[in-house]
């Protein structure tokens, strides 16, 4: 999940739905409220760890925290010299989650097809929505960190690129890379509030509407493939923070007119083959969810 918060357009909710913890995370959170208080006096420390699924946060939390720590610079590279590849595994991880949640669909009706639709048209919107530049202070931290974390915790919709375009993503980024304390612990602070708030909400639409929610969320993720599509040309830029001309606009193209417009290699073996690897993690882990239930 922390690998995948890291990169615009890529959402750890959807990591979270292909390894099936996605419910227990929103289940789990959910129970982080005011009546926790009550909870610990009658039950104790030991009672209330349990019932907020305590040691389960701990250790997911964790690996996306170490995972962002210590893949950021990775991500960073591999955006900048290798796109076409590292967009090629992601682009197969969320075709293959498309069809992986639509088979835990129980029955398709009007209604589950108008969410489909409704799920793609606005993630899709999002995608085309032009970024703003705000700046990096903490008041802008903390509610970009609270805005970005509903949509982290959302299949498709990608935290970073939400915060892409509130013009905070190579601060964060940065801050991150440099161990600014400060701005981590203020952008954490405000993940955490939002994460507190949106998850009620989710678990609660999950519980009553499960299979309109299913299709929704699964229509958040075809909505951000044309976002996440290998092979791009940057028709805009824009000047981040740092002074650094970095993609605003970018039209989606075929892998021969790629090489053709860009004169740049469309690496389109090496492109299938990692879309085919994202494909055979997914079932490998769907494989291995059944065998241990």
């Amino acid at each position: 999940m922390g690998a995948a918060d890291v990169v615009p357009g890529v959402s750890g909710g959807t990591i979270a739905f292909i390894t099936g913890i996605y419910e227990t995370l929103l289940e789990s959170i959910r129970r982080i409220n005011p009546t926790l208080i009550i909870r610990l006096k009658n039950e104790g420390i030991k009672g209330s760890w349990e019932y907020i699924n305590g040691t389960f946060l701990v250790v997911l939390f964790a690996g996306i925290l170490t995972s962002i720590a210590t893949l950021a610079k990775v991500i960073s590279f591999l955006l900048v010299e290798h796109p076409v590849p590292l967009w090629s595994f992601f682009f197969g991880l969320i075709i293959v989650s498309v069809w992986h949640m639509l088979r835990q669909v129980q029955s398709w009706q009007v209604s589950r097809i108008l969410a489909l639709v409704l799920g793609g048209l606005f993630a899709y919107g999002i995608t085309e929505v032009t970024p703003v530049s705000l700046d990096v202070n903490y008041v802008t931290v903390f509610f970009g960190g609270a805005i970005a974390i509903c949509a982290m915790i959302l299949p498709g919709i990608s935290g970073s690129f939400i915060l892409l375009l509130l013009g905070l993503y190579s601060g964060i980024l940065g801050a991150v890379k440099s161990f600014d304390i400060g701005i981590i612990s203020v952008f954490m602070l405000g993940c955490i509030t939002g994460l507190l708030s949106f998850s009620h909400i989710l678990s609660m639409l999950l519980k009553r509407a499960k299979d309109i929610m299913l299709v929704f969320l699964t229509g958040l993720m075809i909505g951000t493939l044309p976002k996440i599509w290998p092979w791009k040309q940057t028709i805009t830029w824009r000047t981040n923070s740092k002074g650094e001309q970095v993609p605003l606009l970018q039209e989606n193209l075929s892998p021969e007119t790629y090489e053709q417009l860009l004169n740049l290699p469309a690496q389109l073996p090496m492109a299938l083959a990692l879309m085919a690897v994202a494909i055979s993690i997914v079932l490998a882990l769907e494989y291995f969810g059944k065998d241990q239930g």
